[in-house]
């Protein structure tokens, strides 16, 4: 059975995390097969959103505890690093990546929750960063996503005292910014998939990286980013298309997405 299995519905890619009798943990065979299946997805231009997800009752309960037990301290920094490469990957995609977090996402799936660039929640959904009472640090970008998600106090907070959160209070510290009946959510996060999907896709992609790497960059360089992304979307046919409709007042119904 594969660990990850990829599902396509329309032009939204659905990657589902399966390990359910482990909850989801996370080992170097699962971040293998998720970095394959993400170079998959970007060979795709029909696939325009992705959607991940776990299988069963968690999306992913944390990284895999026996496979770490007995790591030298070279062995789990290279763990670390692995992990970090793929969620770099995730959170660098040219394309947007939704977590539908159906269960549990603690430690290593609460990082892979927060390197996803929107986050929806299961009214099930548990979070949370249990690794310093396991004697650890968070490894794979817990302690740098969370202070910029939810706060530095907030983040200090969860991560010192490894407390787990229910999805409402995620919901309302800013961690996720849906949380809907469980067996409401996917079809939730497969519906403002398939919104976003439908827009122009230049301007999706353009727009993604804009905020992302303005975030991370001081205003004035954020904004010359910006105004380099607005540049070249009018060199495609959807802008030209889609202004040409407004002025005409027609409704655009699809796009060419060049």
């Amino acid at each position: 059975m594969a660990v990850i299995e990829l599902q396509e519905q329309g032009n939204v890619a659905l990657v589902t995390i399966n390990r359910p009798r482990v909850l989801n943990a996370l080992n170097v065979e699962v971040m293998q097969a998720l970095d394959q299946t993400m170079k998959t997805i970007e060979e795709r231009e029909d696939l325009h959103v992705v959607v991940i997800t776990g299988a069963g009752r968690s999306f992913v309960a944390g990284a895999d505890i026996g496979e770490m037990a007995n790591f030298t301290a070279a062995e789990a920094k290279a763990f670390s690093r692995h992990g970090n490469s793929t969620f770099i990957t995730l959170t660098r995609f040219p394309r947007p990546v939704i977590a539908a977090v159906n269960g549990f996402a603690l430690g290593g799936g609460c990082e892979l929750a927060m390197s996803c660039d929107i986050r929806i929640a299961s009214d099930k959904a548990t979070f949370g960063m249990p690794e310093v009472g396991l004697g650890i640090t968070p490894g794979f970008g817990g302690t740098q996503r969370l202070a910029r998600i939810v706060g530095m106090s907030t983040a200090m907070e969860l991560v010192l005292t490894s407390r787990t959160l229910s999805a409402e209070e995620a919901l309302k510290i800013g961690l996720v910014t849906h949380v809907f009946p469980a067996d409401e959510m996917l079809d939730r996060a497969m519906d403002l998939a398939r919104l976003i999907a439908a827009k122009p896709q230049v301007a999706v992609r353009q727009a993604k990286q804009a905020i992302r790497i303005g975030k991370n960059i001081d205003i004035s360089s954020a904004i010359c980013f910006e105004a380099e992304a607005f540049g070249l979307c009018f060199s495609t046919e959807d802008q030209k298309d889609s202004m040409r409709a407004f002025l005409n007042k027609e409704k655009m119904t699809s796009y060419k997405n060049r």
